[in-house]
This record gives C-alpha cells, sequence and structure tokens, in this order.
C-alpha cells in the first residue's frame, strides 16, 4: 500500500513539475499560479503601502492596508490573462 500512495504522490509532482516546465495550463497549474500571482501582489502592496504612507501612519498599518489593497486590482487581471492564455493554446 505504501508503494501504491508514494507512487502516487511522485507522479503527482512529475507531472506538476513537467507541466510547469512546458507551459501546459490546467486547472491545476492554473490555481497554482493564480496562488503565487496573489501571493505576489499582497507583498506588492505591503511594500507600496509602506512606501506612500509610511510616514503618516505608521508603517505596520500602511502594510496591512497595501497588502489587503494590492490584490483588489491585481486578480482580475490574473484570471483574464489565465483565461486569455488557455484560449490562445
Amino acid at each position: 500500500m505504501n508503494e501504491l500512495i508514494n507512487d502516487l504522490v511522485l507522479t503527482t509532482w512529475y507531472n506538476l513539475s513537467t507541466n510547469l516546465v512546458t507551459g501546459d495550463i490546467n486547472l491545476l497549474t492554473g490555481i497554482l499560479g493564480l496562488i503565487l500571482a496573489v501571493l505576489l501582489s499582497v507583498l506588492g502592496g505591503a511594500i507600496g503601502g509602506m512606501i506612500l504612507a509610511g510616514r503618516d501612519i505608521s508603517y505596520s498599518l500602511a502594510a496591512r492596508i497595501g497588502g489587503l489593497f494590492g490584490p483588489t486590482g491585481v486578480f482580475p487581471a490574473i484570471l483574464l490573462g489565465l483565461v486569455i492564455l488557455s484560449l490562445l493554446k
């Protein structure tokens, strides 16, 4: 039973890495790309909030607000980009 489970996990990771390298967009790679893009937009929003309003309000509050507002503009663009990429393929 352990061999079956280990083989399934290794096969899944191998297929995921192969799809990411070749640029094949399926449900799993799309969700992974969406999660990665949202996390990076949260980080970028936090940094932007600290740069813009760090002195006026505290840096931690500016980072929190920027982290919340960062993905609001990025999330629809990411979804639209993934749809366009999947249609072009």
